[in-house]
């Protein structure tokens, strides 16, 4: 096994050992809990920046393979596991999980103590860090870690987001389908979605095109006027890397669509809807990133279990009164969704999409295509 390390900015050392890429990467580093969907977490481009550990203590006994996949790359820095599997076992299994991390020129670290890591994490807040198998100097890692780009007013979007306007075709597999109620010959609505890009997982333009929409994805720097021109029933915005505060492009784009077409927006999408309405938002202590995130509709009262995915949140305190809280996070109270009071236009802080995680939001996909403009005659 060749040595490795993780070294953290306040000091913090953990020895361990290689496996994937060899190199040395840097990020801010942050923790996981699901138990499953290591492949969808490596290929979700909101991870751009981060160095992800796995609390779950075993990872990649069950392979990976090419349809699993959220984007077409990993976006995220490095990735920290307490151990894994040498023996992957599934059925639908191309590869394994080590193959996957040097095709993808990805480092990872294994065999350190990831419960004391992640309690770090939560008594300290995420951190910056780096994983190198090229120089195990402890001072010196620890000086590169402090030199190390934060995610705080990094614009990342354009790091990972489409280049190009993409007419999307691709639903969502027939099990995922049959378990939401959605029919394998679904008509077409004849709707048409626009999804704004800001790096968008693609389980989201899966949900749209299964339930009978014309999707196109565009860049999330596309100007409204360039939305407009694309004659949309309704648009999506869509999840993403860091900071949401210096995305003004973004904030202004959306601030010109309201009103004119239904919106919609998830995780980064809801951030930048709720910026673009006058709101703020501020950094968690360490975020929120798992399958198994308790979150209350206030209007049902029903308790939903999310997939979530982010270091900001919307500000309370900020909150104009053109928008009204919908839902709210139960494991710290913080905003998890929201609407405008006099447009059509709502979003939530997870992913009901769940790519991997439960199936309790899909509703806010149905919400949407109810909200969708009528097709001209």
């Amino acid at each position: 096994m060749r040595p490795a390390k993780l070294a953290l900015e306040d000091g913090s050392i953990f020895p361990g050992h290689s496996f994937g890429a060899d190199g040395e990467v840097t990020g801010e580093v942050v923790f996981n809990t699901a138990m499953t969907g290591y492949q969808e977490i490596l290929t979700d481009p909101s991870y751009r920046g981060q160095i992800v550990t796995m609390t779950y203590p075993e990872i990649g006994n069950y392979g990976v393979n090419s349809v699993d996949i959220e984007n077409a790359k990993p976006s995220l820095s490095g990735f920290i596991v307490r151990e894994e599997s040498r023996i992957f076992s599934n059925y639908r299994a191309e590869g394994d999980l080590c193959d996957y991390l040097k095709q993808h020129n990805l480092p990872g670290l294994a065999g350190i103590d990831t419960r004391a890591l992640v309690r770090r994490i939560r008594t300290v807040g995420a951190m910056r860090g780096i994983i190198s198998t090229i120089d195990l100097d402890d001072a010196s890692l620890v000086r590169k870690a402090k030199a190390a780009l934060g995610l705080v007013g990094r614009d990342l979007v354009q790091e990972v987001m489409s280049k190009e306007i993409i007419s999307w075709e691709e639903k969502l597999d027939d099990w995922t389908a049959a378990e939401i109620g959605i029919q394998a010959d679904q008509a077409q609505t004849g709707k048409h979605v626009v999804c704004v890009d800001f790096g968008m997982k693609w389980n989201i333009p899966r949900h749209f095109a299964s339930r009978g929409n014309r999707v196109t994805i565009v860049p999330g720097t596309t100007s409204a006027d360039e939305i407009l021109a694309l004659e949309a029933d309704g648009i999506f915005l869509s999840n993403g890397p860091g900071d949401p505060e210096p995305l003004n492009y973004a904030h202004d784009t959306i601030a010109a669509l309201l009103g004119r077409t239904p919106i919609f927006g998830i995780c980064l999408g809801h951030q930048l809807l709720s910026l673009a309405c006058g709101a703020k938002t501020f950094k968690l202590k360490f975020g929120h990133r798992g399958v198994n995130q308790p979150v209350l509709d206030l209007e049902t009262g029903k308790v939903e279990i999310t997939t979530q995915n982010h270091g900001f949140a919307v500000e309370d305190e900020s909150l104009p009164d053109c928008l009204e809280v919908t839902h709210r996070n139960l494991n710290d109270d913080t905003i998890a969704g929201i609407r405008h009071r006099d447009q059509q236009a709502f979003g939530v802080q997870y992913h009901p999409e769940a790519a991997s995680g439960p199936h309790d939001s899909h509703y806010l996909f149905e919400r949407f295509q109810e909200q969708l403009a009528p097709v001209a005659s």
